[in-house]
Formats: C-alpha cells, structure tokens, sequence
C-alpha cells in the first residue's frame, strides 16, 4: 500500500518530482483519468478511476484504486478490476447492494457492485460495441470478480457508456437507476432494475445545450434548495469532449425534476445539436478552466452530503503534460449543493479542505487602500490556500499575482468594467508542450455588496479558484518553475481597497 497524497506539506519536490501535488490524488506510476465507482462504506472513501497499469499514457484501461478516511490523505490500492484480452473496463460507478438484490452477496455479507463498461476488444464475440457490466467484491472493496452473466445490458452500440447507478425510492416505486450515455448521439439514457442485472429502459433525455463533442461521464443525484428537504430539484451532470466552455473538455449540468422514469429539465437553454457557440456563456457549467472534467459523486455518503470529484486535466493534451513517469491528478473533492441567488438556482462547490485544522496561518494582511500598482508579499511556498477579500471600488481591476519569479506569473484578475475574473497561465512556466496549454480562463462574477471573496488552492501543479464562496470556480494545470513561489496583490486604477487576506500553509 502506498500513500500518494497528504496533508498539505508533502515533500514531493524535494525528491526531483517536482511537480508531484501535495494534496490531490495522483497514482505512483502510469496513467490516470476518469474518477470511477466513487463510494463510501464503513468509514472509508473508495476513488476507483480509469487507469494504464503498464505505462504513462492511455491504454490498458482498468480500474485503479485508492482509499481514504478523510477525503484528503490517500492510500493507494491493487488494481481493482484489470482489463484482459476480451475487454477494456472503461467509466462507470459501485454501489452499496445493502440488501443484496443481485444476489452476489449474502444478506449477513452484502457486496460492494461495480457497473462498468465493458469496452470489447476485437478478440471478443463482441468486438466493437460498448456494455454495461458487473464486478463485485465482499470484502469491502479490496478484492473484485467479474460477474459470470456480462454485459447485463447491451445496446449493441460502440458509444454507450459510463453508468451512474443509484438507489431511487419516491412516487414510482423503489428500484436501481442507470444513468448512461449514447455519446456520440449526445444522449442520457435512463434505465431501472431490481437486481443489477436485468434492465429495463426508462427514458432518453438531450441533445440539450451544449454538445460540441461528445457527451461522457452522467450523474443524476437530488439537493435540497437553500437547505430545505421540502425544496429539491435533481442535479444532472454531462461532461463533454470537445466542446466546453474554456476549450476541450468540460463539464455541464441540469437543474429539474425526476419523477423515477424521466429527468425533465428546468434549466435548459437550447435544445438539439447546436452549430454555434453564441449561448455558450448562458449554459450551467461545473467549472470554468480548462481542466475540471469527468466529475462524478460519491455514492452512500453520511449524512446526506454531495462530495464529487473530477479529473484535473483536458483531453487537448493530457498525454503531453511534462510529469514523468506519472500523468494527471484528481481534482480536490468539492461538497456540492444549491442555493437561490437573487432568485436563480445555482449550483455552488466548496472544495474539501485540506488546510483545515492542519494548516497554519503564514502570513496576514488587514484592510487598507490599494495604491495603483503592484504590491508585492512574502513568498509562498508551492502550496497554499489563500483567503482574500477585494472592494474594487472605482479601480479597472484588482488580483492576485501567484507562482511568479522573474518573468514567470500567473494572474489572477477581476475587471470591473465587464464584472469578469480572469486566470491566466501564459506564463505560468512550461507552457509549450502543447501549443493549447497557453490561455486566459474567464467567468462572469457579480460583486455581492461591492465586494469579490477569492478562495485559491495553490498546488505543485495547479490552481483551483472558487469565487464568491463556490459560486463560481476556474481550475487549470500549470507547471511552474520550482523557484516560482512569489506572492502579490494588485490594482489598475484608482478606489481599490483590500478587506483582507490570509496565506494559510
């Protein structure tokens, strides 16, 4: 067993892997990608993910595993269920069977499911398509079978993948749902069962906003509004490739109704393919950088909470990022939920913490006027949380100058003219790997009481912002210089002030 992440302070560049994050999930060696079979049983988080067991690029799809107790410190597990000559295991989800209606467990020794893609290879009978398949394990997840009877649903279609199973119990009856994808076809496709075995189709939902690429990777769960359980609506998450709104891989959602059979959008702007993207801004996007994609939640979490995580990279050049030996990391897990801002639903992520109650504060800084300019801070290290609070007042813009030395920086920066925040990594570092690597990341955040609330996670090889207590996050890679570790507040113009900021590492 071997633990890939930790609290923040991991000591990863000190061993020449200088781009190692301290405290998002990477796998030792080789390739990683989709999060899978996110689940929670007796005190243990289960991150199941696409993974090459043999090599730092894709291929040899299997599922990687790793567990964990409090969402943060990771410990990496054997490949969980591993390809062979007849199937790929691509995207999909586990479940606790508590009851054991698939009967592959006992009712004193209830298994652990997982629903995957079986991707067959040209060796198989069924060369070509896409299904849906079983593993289990009764031993909480360290070890898994395949289940004799795969696929347990077969389309026969090459594109119908990533099944997101959960447990529906309301009005129509209490059953097991799929939520798959028709990729190609830009399609959700819902499915219900008894058993986990035998399936029967519900109903079918887009093509709806955006649908530039490829849709992958659903979940459909349900939140409560403002926190009250007699106000919910369900959350129905597509992730695209191409096609999203910062370029290359995204992710979208859904805000509507699931009555057991149909999900019924409420929040849909356009509907069919779309040949433009002139309503790309007006569609609900999970993050706003270029590297948040695949996201998918936990299953059978405590207490009724919503935890997802993602994968940290895009599919423009994944295969290219300058890491060695290992590629791509995981997203922080973000506890997701729905609140009214002046009076639209909008979803809003709050990243799990690795900081809290670990981290110290490093540096503080207390209200005062912004002269126009540059203000530089002590250095940070590698990694960080960094708290601040700006009132533009009359200024252009104000931000943050992150990572920098010399001639590298990354700016993060609100202009006030068109209320847009704006991360830039064009000079973050090693940018020209991938002549798409370079970019300028922007949503539109609203002040709220003239004011802009910046959370940053400052990683070995990322930066994650939430904007306005999660109302609005922008993620993206960066490869930085190992020197580049250097701190600054600025303003354009002038009436800015700073209401406060804390470096905590």
């Amino acid at each position: 067993m071997n633990s890939l992440t930790t609290a923040a302070g991991a000591t990863g560049a000190a061993t020449g892997d200088p781009f190692r994050p301290a405290f998002h999930y990477t796998a030792g060696r080789n390739w990683l990608n989709d999060p899978n079979g996110l689940v929670y049983l007796n005190g243990t988080y289960h991150l199941f993910y696409q993974h090459n067991p043999f090599g730092p690029d894709w291929g040899n799809m299997s599922w990687g595993h790793a567990t964990s107790r409090d969402l943060l410190t990771w410990d990496e597990q054997p490949v969980a269920i591993a390809c062979d000559e007849h199937e790929a295991i691509f995207s999909g989800s586990a479940v606790f069977d508590e009851f054991n209606t698939s009967g592959l467990g006992t009712a004193a020794n209830p298994p652990l499911v997982a629903v995957y893609t079986s991707a067959y290879t040209d060796a198989s009978p069924l060369a070509g398509r896409q299904a849906q398949s079983l593993a289990y394990s009764l031993d909480e997840g360290l070890t898994w079978a395949k289940y004799h009877g795969n696929p347990v649903l077969d389309r026969e279609s090459a594109e119908f993948r990533d099944p997101k199973v959960f447990w529906y119990d309301g009005g129509a009856g209490s059953y097991w749902v799929m939520v798959a994808v028709e990729a190609v076809q830009r399609q959700v496709v819902l499915y219900k069962s008894n058993d986990l075995k035998a399936w029967e189709h519900l109903s079918t939902f887009g093509p709806a906003n955006a649908t530039g690429g490829v849709w992958e990777c659903p979940d459909l769960f349900e939140l409560a509004v403002n926190g009250d359980p007699q106000d919910t609506r369900w959350v129905l998450i597509v992730n695209l490739n191409p096609g999203g709104i910062a370029g290359g891989s995204a992710g979208q959602y859904f805000l509507g109704t699931f009555d057991g059979v149909a999900f019924r959008s409420e929040s849909t702007v356009t509907e069919g393919l779309q040949t433009d993207g002139s309503r790309m801004r007006d569609y609900g996007w999970l993050d706003w950088g270029r590297d948040y994609y695949a996201a998918v939640s936990f299953s059978n979490m405590p207490d009724g909470r919503r935890v997802m995580i993602g994968w940290m990279n895009n599919w423009d050049y994944a295969r290219e990022t300058p890491t060695g030996a290992w590629r791509s990391a995981m997203s922080l897990p973000r506890e997701v939920s729905l609140i009214r801002v002046d009076g639209t639903l909008v979803l809003r992520q709050r990243a799990v913490d690795p900081f809290c109650g670990l981290g110290t504060v490093q540096y503080q800084l207390g209200p005062q006027a912004l002269a126009p300019g540059v203000l530089a801070l002590p250095p940070t290290a590698e990694t960080a949380r960094i708290d601040v609070e700006f009132r533009p007042g009359t200024a252009d813009s104000v931000g943050l100058l992150v990572r920098s030395v010399d001639t590298e920086q990354i700016v993060i920066r609100y202009d006030v003219a068109d209320g847009i925040l704006r991360l830039d990594r064009r000079a973050s570092g090693n940018v020209r790997f991938h002549d798409a690597f370079p970019s300028i990341e922007t949503v539109e955040v609203p002040l709220q009481d003239g004011s802009l609330r910046l959370r940053v996670y400052l990683d070995r090889c990322s930066v994650e912002v939430f904007a306005q207590d999660g109302l609005a996050t922008v993620t993206d890679l960066v490869f930085p210089s190992p020197a580049g570790n250097g701190l600054a507040v600025f303003a354009q113009g002038e009436g800015a002030h700073l209401v406060g900021l804390d470096v905590v590492g």
